[in-house]
């Protein structure tokens, strides 16, 4: 007997048998609404720093008396949401008293948000090492997660295009400038603010990263003592003994120590000594302008002392 013949039929689905093709087009667009601050809590981990600053300064001039213009991005996270681009502007709205932030409300998964975010904020004019390093991190392990390759910071000979070369590309770095920021995530945190305050150089920074924890920490106590901060090649010297096995709190003394080229010479005084004459937190170098021009006036009462006898 010859087979018979499926019968492919066509059915409408559910949704199309119950909603309308308004309702279905709707549903497919991405919904912009005015959402409480207080339902929208803040990506974990954000390695982006909401400061303070002259920007925030502005930004909160502009909410203050024109509201958001460009809704935030959030997706639903547990009973609320979750803030994937838009903490500062989240913030600015919370100083000037405003309850609700407009938001575009979009469905993603943890690593589309960790890439959407890396990118929302890496376009802005000016970003720390410390937010960049840990921003690439972020983004490189989303897109491992995505099947790329696993490995971060060392840099075998290989012939495909890298993760990290991908990222760079994206970003304006080559692949070994964004490995050195990645290595700075492994610097203690008053290292790397260090760094962020340009205290310390960068390629110095990734140097001492390759240091262990309990090293940079001794290091860190020895910057403060001896009230200077290593060269490129100290941070170098410092990295052969480590990997020696050879580094200890005299040995980081003894290098941080030695002479540098062009180091210029200077007096310390014990900031107990001084600290009853300076308000709390007042800068080293107003500390400093302050000594000088009170030596200054010293001297001409001591001129004018003796040109009087």
């Amino acid at each position: 007997m010859p087979k018979s013949k499926e019968l492919k039929l066509d059915l409408p689905s559910v949704d199309e048998l119950f909603t309308t093709q308004e309702e279905r087009d709707e549903a497919m667009c991405e919904v912009i609404k005015n959402l409480p601050l207080s339902e929208i809590s803040d990506f974990p981990n954000h390695p982006f720093k909401v400061k303070e600053d002259e920007k925030m300064m502005e930004l909160i001039e502009s909410v203050s008396e024109h509201g958001v213009l460009a809704p935030a991005l959030v997706r639903p996270k547990d009973n609320g949401y979750e803030m994937i681009s838009g903490h500062r502007r989240k913030y600015a709205s919370n100083l000037v008293g405003k309850t609700e932030i407009p938001c575009i409300i979009r469905d993603l998964n943890d690593d589309e948000a960790t890439i959407l975010l890396v990118d929302s904020n890496l376009q802005r004019e000016e970003i720390l090492p410390s937010e960049r390093a840990f921003a690439y991190k972020m983004k490189i392990e989303a897109l491992n997660h995505q099947g790329k390759r696993n490995d971060l910071t060392s840099t075998p000979m290989v012939s495909k295009l890298r993760t990290n070369e991908r990222v760079g590309q994206e970003h304006g770095d080559s692949r070994e400038q964004v490995r050195r920021y990645i290595r700075l995530a492994e610097l203690i945190p008053p290292l790397l603010d260090m760094v962020d305050e340009k205290k310390v150089a960068f390629q110095t920074g990734v140097t001492i990263s390759y240091l262990k924890k309990d090293e940079q920490e001794q290091l860190f106590d020895s910057m403060q003592y001896e009230d200077c901060t290593p060269s490129g090649a100290q941070a170098k010297k410092m990295k052969e003994f480590s990997e020696q096995g050879k580094l200890n709190e005299n040995v980081i003394l003894s290098i941080l120590q030695e002479e540098k080229p062009n180091q210029v010479e200077k007096i310390k005084i014990p900031k107990e000594r001084i600290s009853k004459f300076f308000p709390k937190g007042t800068p080293e170098k107003k500390i400093e302008e302050t000594i000088v021009k009170a030596l200054e006036l010293y001297q001409k009462r001591e001129r004018q002392k003796q040109s009087a006898r």
